[in-house]
């Protein structure tokens, strides 16, 4: 089922919009203001935002920019009476997809919802086999590059290769029996340290520097990549 966040400050225009949806089979979450929306915009996966721009707490330009730098992809569509030219130039310029004007038909929105959901379902089926996204990490396989929050991290080409192979198993714990068999090619040698040592290398490059922890250890049993 695929996840739609409602940011809007009217109750019953985002009741009406959140029914709407869940009669066309999405799951939605609400939002009443600038401040909720971002931060389930920043802590939440969801498929496509629909925004209001006069929000109390934090405007919904500001709202777009949190759900940016977290996430480049995600659709937003701005539904909002403001229909200056001002105004949709600003949404576009800090990352909105579409601008839809107060009073609207919700036919029209969900149309547009549903045109932005299949091309994003279809760049993500083109792209799914050279790149990987894990919340704010994207890992690029044709060119062997790695970023977080847009910020490129220069790995070795063994610690690429260990992230690589965690994030194609996402969520997954991973023995260190099959990392060396796997990663290094070897049979593991229970006296070495060397998949740890990696691991701390990754950790200083992927997590230090970020709120949230991607890379994770289930003592006992192995590692895992995974956003919790």
């Amino acid at each position: 089922m695929q996840r739609i966040l409602v940011v809007e400050d009217e109750i019953k225009v985002a009741n009406a919009v959140k029914k709407g949806l869940e009669e066309n089979g999405f799951e939605v979450d609400v939002a009443y203001d600038g401040r909720m929306g971002k931060s389930l915009g920043a802590s939440n996966n969801y498929d496509l935002v629909i925004l209001d721009l006069n929000l109390p707490h934090a405007n919904g330009y500001e709202v777009c920019e949190v759900i940016r730098r977290r996430n480049n992809r995600i659709p937003i569509i701005m539904l909002t009476a403001l229909g200056g030219m001002e105004d949709k130039m600003q949404a576009f310029e800090l990352g909105a997809d579409d601008y839809l004007v107060k009073p609207f038909d919700f036919r029209e929105l969900l149309a547009r919802i549903r045109v932005f959901l299949k091309r994003a379902g279809s760049e993500s089926q083109q792209n799914s086999q050279y790149k990987i996204v894990i919340a704010d990490l994207e890992i690029d396989r044709e060119k062997k590059e790695v970023t977080r929050s847009g910020k490129k991290i220069p790995l070795t080409a063994k610690e690429y290769q260990l992230l690589e192979f965690l994030a194609l198993h996402k969520g997954k714990v991973i023995s260190k029996l099959v990392i060396a068999e796997k990663v290094w090619d070897i049979d593991f040698d229970t006296g070495t340290n060397v998949i740890e040592v990696y691991m701390n290398f990754l950790r200083k490059k992927i997590d230090k520097d970020f709120d949230n922890k991607l890379l994770h250890t289930k003592t006992g049993m192995g590692y895992y990549l995974a956003e919790e």
